[in-house]
């Protein structure tokens, strides 16, 4: 490293936030610009640490040190194509993931870890701001042609890869633009939507065919996908939503998170209407029955109750903020994580620690231990409160329990209830059941060790076959799938693969 004693002169900065009362009157990120003379010394902290453990922690292997002594090194351009060899999309990571890189760096045993998020976000952001990243199409062709169902993540890293090697790709999508979740899930202060279209952009450049409104299963038949394409791949994600069927589950006031980002992207993005005072938005499949225009979710003025504290519950309360809710609160059914890391969760392993984001930042309440028994309604159907319950969290026998603390019952009164509680795998109905793929006990995709399901040239890569997972999971996978379509279709591939190593992926074979 060009800086050995970068990491004890040097103390861990990060970019600052913007007033919380700025940023609430707008949807832009939150996040200030870190000078660039700053950050070349953020790099000088990363250390010569013999064996670099950030790569254990990051699935796709990214080079991590050598980009961090590029930077320090004031080589940027030379930083760019380290990224880009194991990463197609470091503007995504680099504002969506949770950085478990950062969480395994060797400085992180005993002080502050390396800005390893804020280094990659910031050498794609220069990059792109230099014109250093251009289209790739390919060379030559194959003439095989490939179709990906789902363009989020994993399904636009693995079109990237395929077309680069000569491939023809097209991307089905069935919502009315394309990114997935990227696109409706992610709110715009977390990650604005003109870093997806230029990168959409550059697939376009170079050859990647992009259908809108294919709805597979449903406006698409399967049969389509197997007689006119050499290979096939799934990424449609682990789309669906656990709910909570308890009494009073039917009362109007209760909603899904991803009924209620979809539309709150959509309200950003214009796709509205105003009929007599009523706001529309249009909301195509997935996430409505048809493409007429339904009346706009509004946490205006409303008191919010969001079950589930992850990284979705966080959305919905930056989301619920912005739109002026009278009051919010969050309710987790686990206990409260410990401030620092527990005896029983050693580095280099994730820390399952408390942590706030920049929406818990913005206001409202975080409870834990609490659970919904009943919603409560008046005389027209609407929501009106919650009934709740203290619990104690046990393992018994190897189950996870949630027993009930007496005389802990409370009537929480709210207009409106988000339920933000995960996921529990891809919509077997549709596309899956026509396929007649093999599932896994966990209700995933079966797939073997090259992403291929039990039909021979039908792949699939992301959620779909891992289950709900993170972005930087997402794009691993896809790079992973589309060396074995790769290799199934020409006997051999030059594409990286990510290998099975333990519980991560490495970027070589």
């Amino acid at each position: 490293m060009g800086k050995v004693t970068g990491f004890m002169e040097i103390p861990r900065e990060l970019p600052t936030r913007r007033p919380v009362e700025e940023r609430l009157r707008d949807w832009q990120e939150v996040y200030r610009p870190f000078p660039l003379s700053k950050l070349e010394k953020q790099g000088a902290r990363c250390m010569d640490c013999g064996i670099p453990f950030c790569h254990q922690g990051c699935p796709l292997g990214n080079l991590i040190p050598d980009w961090n002594d590029l930077v320090y090194r004031n080589n940027w351009r030379e930083a760019l194509d380290r990224l880009h060899a194991t990463n197609n999309f470091p503007e995504f990571t680099g504002r969506l993931c949770p950085a478990p890189c950062e969480t395994s760096c060797v400085l992180g045993i005993n002080a502050d870890p390396v800005t390893i998020k804020l280094i990659e976000q910031n050498i794609i952001d220069r990059a792109w701001d230099e014109g250093w990243v251009k289209p790739e199409p390919p060379a030559t062709l194959t003439g095989k042609k490939i179709v990906i169902v789902g363009s989020g993540p994993a399904g636009l890293a693995a079109a990237q890869q395929l077309r680069r090697v000569g491939h023809e790709v097209t991307v089905f999508e069935r919502a009315d633009r394309i990114g997935g979740l990227l696109r409706f899930g992610i709110p715009e202060f977390k990650m604005e939507k003109r870093f997806l279209d230029r990168r959409v952009s550059q697939m376009e450049a170079e050859g990647v065919i992009f259908k809108t409104n294919a709805y597979v299963g449903v406006n698409v038949d399967v049969d389509e996908l197997r007689k006119g394409f050499d290979a096939v791949l799934l990424t449609g994600g682990a789309t669906q939503a656990r709910d909570l069927e308890i009494p009073g589950r039917e009362l109007k006031g209760i909603y899904q998170a991803m009924q209620f980002l979809p539309m709150s992207n959509r309200f950003t993005h214009g796709d509205v209407k105003n009929e007599n005072g009523r706001i529309l938005v249009s909301l195509v499949p997935p996430y409505g029955r048809t493409d007429e225009p339904v009346p706009f979710i509004s946490a205006k003025g409303k008191r919010v109750i969001i079950i589930g504290g992850g990284d979705t519950g966080a959305d919905c309360l930056g989301t619920v903020h912005r739109q002026g809710c009278k009051s919010v609160l969050q309710l987790e059914i686990v206990p409260r994580p410990p401030d620092r890391r527990a005896a029983d969760n050693p580095w280099p392993q994730w820390p399952n620690i408390f942590r706030v984001s920049s929406a818990h930042e913005e206001g409202g309440e975080l409870e834990y231990q609490i659970n919904t028994k009943e919603f409560l309604g008046d005389e027209n159907g609407n929501l009106r409160a919650l009934r709740t319950v203290r619990v104690n969290m046990e393992f018994q026998n190897g189950r996870l329990l949630f027993p009930e603390i007496p005389g802990t019952e409370e009537i929480i009164e709210a207009d409106l209830v988000l339920l933000a509680m995960g996921f529990l795998g891809p919509e077997r109905s549709g596309m899956l059941e026509q396929l007649g793929v093999e599932m896994t006990p966990q209700g995933n995709v079966k797939a073997d060790q090259n992403k291929m399901t039990s039909m021979e040239g039908v792949f699939t890569a992301g959620d779909m076959t891992r289950g709900q997972s993170l972005i930087v999971w997402a794009i691993a996978e896809g790079r992973h799938a589309a060396h074995g379509i790769d290799q199934w279709l020409m006997a051999q591939s030059d594409l990286p693969k990510p290998l099975e190593h333990g519980n991560q992926l490495r970027p070589f074979a």
